[in-house]
C-alpha cells in the first residue's frame, strides 16, 4: 500500500491523494496514461497541447474530492442513506479511473471504423479495472467495487453522486476545458469553477424520487460559462481544420493497418501513442527491410500514412462548409452510414484523378455535447429539471446549445493532393438528402462535382 502524497498540478496547484488513490496511481495500468495525449493531434496546431490523460485524471480526482468536501460541508451528504455514504470514497476513485481505458491518441481512436476499432474507451476500462494492482485496492472497499465503479464510469450507477463522474455537470468537462485551454494557450476555457462548485448540491425532482446532483439558481451563470467554453473549444481547437486533417489521417492509417493484417484490433488497446506508431513501423519494416513497398499495396499505403503523421504532411481542404452554409437540418448518413461515406469518397477521388483512400469526408458529430439534463434548485427551494425544454424566463440553454452546436460543425472534404476548387452546391444537396437518395445519386454515372 502506498502512502498519501501531494502532486503539483500546473492547473489546480497541489492535488492531495489518499493512500488508495496513490496505490492506483502507482499501478502500471494508470502510469500508462502518461503516454496518452489528452488531445490526440491538437499539438500539430497548438504545440503546447502535449498534456496527457494522466494529468487530466488527477485533475478530475481533485475536483470530485473538492465537490464531495463542499457537499459534506453544506450537509447534503447526510441526506444519503448509509450505503451511499459508505461508497463515497469509491466515487472519488472512480473519478481518478474514469479514463483508464483510453487508447493511444485518445478520442482519435474512437473515430476508427467499426471493423477496425477496439471499442469505446469506457467499455475498455473494465479490463484495466480488473488488473490485480487496481482490483486489490478497490476490493478492499467492497467485493463488487470493480463492477460498481464500471457502472459509475459508464453513467449507469444509481448512486446520488453519479452526476459528478458522468452527467451534464460531470467534473471531467470542467477539468478538460480548463486544462486544454491552458496547454493550448487559448482563452476559451474560462469556466467559472468556483461559482459552479459553490452551486452544486443534491436534490430530488419530487417527493420519493432519488437524490441526484443538482445546481442552485445562483450557479446558472457559471453553467452558461461551461457551455460557451465547450462551444468555443470545439470550434477553435477540437475541430480546427488541421486537427481534423490529422485525425482523419490517423483513422485511415489504423483502418488500413488492420485491414492489411499489419496489426490486430485487439493489439490497439494497450499501447501508448508512441508505442503504437513504433509497433506499426516495426511491422512494416519487417515485411520489407529495404523499404521497398509497392505504394499501391495496403502496406505501402500504411507506410505512407505513417510518414504523413510522423512528419505532419496532412491532407488539404478542398471544400469547407461552415455552419452558416449548412442547412438547419443535416441528414444523419454522414455519421451513421460509413458505407455511403466511403463510396462518396472513392467516387470523388476517381473524378479528381486520385487513388482510393486519397479523399476523405469529415463531418464530426457530437450531438449531445451541449445538451443538459440537470436539476435546478430555485431560490424558493422548488426543484425543476433543466432539459431540452429549458426553463422559461430563467435560462434558455437548450436553444442556445442547439444554435451553438450548429455553428460549431463544419463539413470538410480533404484530399491528399491539390485539386481545383469545386462548387460545393451538389454536396450541400447530398448533405440534406436521405440515405436512399444518396445511394441513388452514387449509382448515377454523372459526376458528383462537375
Amino acid at each position: 500500500m502506498s502512502r498519501p502524497r501531494t502532486i503539483r498540478d500546473p492547473l489546480w496547484g497541489n492535488v492531495r491523494l489518499d493512500a488508495d488513490a496513490a496505490s492506483i496511481l502507482d499501478s502500471a495500468e494508470f502510469q500508462r496514461l502518461r503516454g496518452v495525449k489528452q488531445l490526440g493531434f491538437a499539438h500539430f496546431v497548438y504545440p503546447g497541447a502535449v498534456h496527457t490523460r494522466f494529468l487530466h485524471a488527477l485533475g478530475v480526482y481533485h475536483l470530485v474530492t473538492r465537490a464531495v468536501d463542499a457537499l459534506a460541508h453544506e450537509g447534503s451528504l447526510n441526506r444519503m442513506d448509509g450505503d451511499a455514504r459508505a461508497a463515497v470514497p469509491l466515487v472519488r476513485l472512480a473519478a481518478l479511473l474514469h479514463d483508464v481505458g483510453h487508447y493511444a491518441f485518445s478520442h482519435a481512436m474512437e473515430e476508427v471504423g467499426p471493423r477496425s476499432s477496439p471499442g469505446h474507451h469506457e467499455e475498455a476500462a473494465a479490463r484495466f479495472l480488473e488488473a490485480p494492482a487496481i482490483r486489490r485496492v478497490l476490493e478492499d472497499h467492497a467485493p463488487d467495487a470493480v463492477a460498481w465503479i464500471g457502472e459509475l464510469i459508464r453513467g449507469e450507477s444509481r448512486h446520488p453522486l453519479q452526476g459528478l463522474v458522468a452527467g451534464s455537470l460531470d467534473l471531467d468537462k470542467i477539468d478538460y476545458l480548463r486544462r486544454d485551454s491552458l496547454f493550448c494557450g487559448v482563452p476559451y476555457g474560462a469556466v467559472d469553477v468556483d461559482r459552479l462548485m459553490d452551486a452544486i448540491t443534491l436534490a430530488r425532482e419530487e417527493e420519493g424520487a432519488p437524490l441526484e446532483v443538482a445546481v442552485t439558481e445562483k450557479g446558472l451563470s457559471a453553467l452558461e460559462t461551461l457551455l460557451i467554453s465547450k462551444y468555443q473549444m470545439f470550434r477553435n481547437v477540437y475541430w480546427h481544420h488541421a486537427v481534423r486533417a490529422a485525425t482523419v489521417t490517423f483513422r485511415r492509417f489504423i483502418e488500413t493497418a488492420v485491414s492489411s493484417g499489419i496489426i490486430e484490433r485487439a493489439e490497439l488497446a494497450d499501447p501508448t501513442d508512441e508505442e503504437l506508431l513504433a509497433l506499426v513501423a516495426h511491422r512494416i519494416e519487417r515485411t520489407a527491410p529495404d523499404g521497398s513497398h509497392d505504394p499501391a499495396s495496403a502496406i505501402g499505403r500504411t507506410a505512407a500514412l505513417l510518414e504523413a503523421l510522423t512528419h505532419r504532411r496532412l491532407p488539404k481542404r478542398v471544400i469547407e462548409l461552415t455552419g452558416d452554409s449548412l442547412p438547419d437540418r443535416v441528414s444523419s448518413w454522414t455519421s451513421d452510414r460509413p458505407d455511403l461515406v466511403t463510396r462518396l469518397e472513392d467516387r470523388l477521388a476517381g473524378e479528381w484523378g486520385l487513388g482510393p483512400g486519397e479523399v476523405t469526408i469529415d463531418h464530426p458529430s457530437q450531438p449531445g455535447m451541449l445538451e443538459i439534463n440537470l436539476l435546478l434548485v430555485r431560490r424558493d427551494s422548488t426543484v425543476q429539471r433543466l432539459t431540452a425544454r429549458g426553463a422559461r424566463g430563467i435560462l434558455d440553454i437548450p436553444r442556445l446549445g442547439r444554435s451553438l452546436y450548429h455553428s460549431a460543425r463544419v463539413f470538410r472534404v480533404f484530399a491528399a493532393a491539390p485539386v481545383p476548387r469545386r462548387d460545393p452546391g451538389p454536396l450541400l444537396e447530398l448533405i440534406e438528402a436521405t440515405p436512399d437518395d444518396v445511394q441513388g445519386r452514387l449509382d448515377d454515372p454523372e459526376p458528383i462535382l462537375p
